[in-house]
């Protein structure tokens, strides 16, 4: 049988594009903020799979530029080049975000902010691109690799498929990225790692699975946010190499103990959230290290013996949660004598002991654990069998079950959860979990609690009288604040 032609093969893959076409126009109504089915979410991969063939996406979108259009500068033509192929990847835009991409004016489009070159102030480029809850479905071209002046790439609380471009290793400027609560899925995007400006990391809520990379935890990252995802790895044991102020792993499967290494963050680390990964074992003494930590959450995991006594050393934590964990003794009484401790949680346990001072915490939660005295304990059953060794969850030890524990196990006090996202994708996050920070591209100094130390200095639109011609603060993006504090030299 004779191969088919070259046009034969452009007519069926036209055809093809005619009928996803056709379809997502029939569709659009099912389009929400809801999400997306599966068979949707598989559309917009396919399509993606269709455009790139290759590995790097060298074909990419077609998009011819009209010779009467004038741009002040190259780097505006490439960006108009990449925004017009991101608007041809996108299948569903309910709100019409994207309704004024047209013409060559690249900076009044919406979610699309310029800014001019720190080296070159007659040099306008786009720094920033904020399409946070625009409720768009579609996929991320390779195209975007030309914006090589971005700063700013928020996209939370989409309907954004397929995987992270290879062509975002272009982006060598950009600082902040939050993918969260979109359909990514496939291995951890190892592209993020090739990014030499990269402070803030958020890529929650999604379906990347697999190992994540150990070399992840030796970036000088200020922020780290990977929970509820599918990853299932073993805990590095450099994970304390990072100098984060703030990790949350949350919702994914873990193996292995936490590493000693942890007490290598305690000049950095803030906020650490570890809830629900399935950890085994006991804490690390190292903990105690952690002076300046304001919240540590293990809870619902399978952690045995006792607490460690070094927990004494955070003398800066405000909460502490250590519920639905197989954990047993005598509850430290230095423990409850922090100076700064605000909430302590540790039921569904079985520890024997509680002091006096724990009752005078200002928020704690002690029940379903073999305390004498205390209402709501364990049956004496099931206080006789308090485990030694690593127990199944099946044995039903746990409840409510991990899986669902309620919003209400998680305070909001600090201003770590507050506000909550928007529109979340109902299909892929479980919204009675709570573990929502700020949306990066939304903080404000009023919504992050600055005690915390989570976003330091507080997140805020720089002044443009603050711009440097010499390495110094960034220049502002205007309509963007920036979650991390701003590096010296980029947007």
């Amino acid at each position: 049988m004779r191969r088919g032609s070259r046009s034969e093969k452009n007519h069926l893959v036209l055809v093809f594009l005619i009928s996803i076409g056709v379809f997502a126009a029939t569709t659009a109504a099912a389009f929400s903020s809801h999400g997306l089915t599966d068979a949707e979410a598989g559309l917009i991969r396919r399509r993606q799979l269709l455009y790139y063939l290759d590995e790097y996406g060298d074909r990419g979108e077609r998009v011819s530029v009209d010779p009467s259009f004038h741009f002040s500068n190259p780097r505006l033509r490439d960006a108009y080049v990449a925004l017009q192929a991101w608007k041809q990847a996108i299948l569903s835009d309910p709100h019409n975000f994207t309704g004024n991409w047209v013409g060559p004016n690249v900076c009044i489009y919406r979610g699309v902010y310029c800014a001019p070159l720190p080296c070159n102030h007659s040099l306008n480029v786009v720094a920033g691109i904020d399409l946070n809850h625009a409720d768009i479905a579609g996929y991320l071209p390779e195209e975007l690799g030309l914006l090589t002046d971005l700063a700013l790439f928020h996209i939370n609380s989409n309907r954004f498929c397929g995987t992270v471009p290879h062509k975002f290793r272009n982006l060598g400027r950009l600082f902040e990225i939050d993918l969260s609560n979109n359909r990514f899925a496939g291995k951890f995007p190892r592209v993020l790692l090739d990014l030499p400006s990269l402070k803030f990391l958020d890529i929650r809520f999604n379906e990347f699975e697999g190992a994540v990379p150990r070399e992840l935890f030796d970036k000088p990252l200020d922020a780290i946010f990977i929970n509820h995802n599918r990853f299932a790895f073993d805990v590095p044991d450099n994970l304390g190499n990072s100098p984060v102020s703030v990790i949350v792993l949350a919702n994914n499967r873990f193996r292995g103990c936490l590493p000693a290494s942890l007490g290598n963050m305690s000049n950095t680390l803030n906020e650490i959230i570890l809830m629900n990964n399935g950890l085994r074992s006991c804490l690390p003494s190292e903990i105690g290290l952690l002076r300046k930590l304001t919240v540590f959450d293990v809870s619902f995991n399978q952690l045995l013996g006792p607490l460690p006594e070094e927990i004494r050393g955070m003398v800066s934590l405000e909460q502490l949660d250590v519920a639905h964990n197989l954990l047993s003794g005598r509850i430290p009484e230095s423990i409850c004598h922090l100076p700064h401790l605000q909430n302590f949680t540790f039921s569904y346990n079985f520890f024997t002991g509680e002091p006096p001072s724990c009752l005078k915490v200002q928020s704690f939660d002690d029940k379903r654990n073999c305390l004498p005295q205390r209402p709501l304990q364990r049956s004496p059953s099931a206080a006789a069998s308090i485990p030694t060794s690593s127990v199944s969850t099946s044995a039903g030890l746990f409840s409510p079950a991990a899986a669902t524990f309620a919003a209400s196990s998680v305070s909001t006090s600090t201003g770590l959860f507050s506000p909550a996202a928007a529109t979340l994708a109902a299909s892929s996050v479980s919204t009675s979990t709570g573990l929502f920070s700020p949306a990066a591209a939304t903080l404000a100094a009023s919504s992050v609690s600055t005690s915390a130390g989570l976003f330091s200095p507080a997140a805020a639109t720089f002044a443009a009288s603050s711009v440097s011609t010499s390495a110094g603060p960034l220049p502002p993006v205007v309509g963007v604040s920036y979650a991390s504090p701003p590096p010296p030299h980029i947007y």
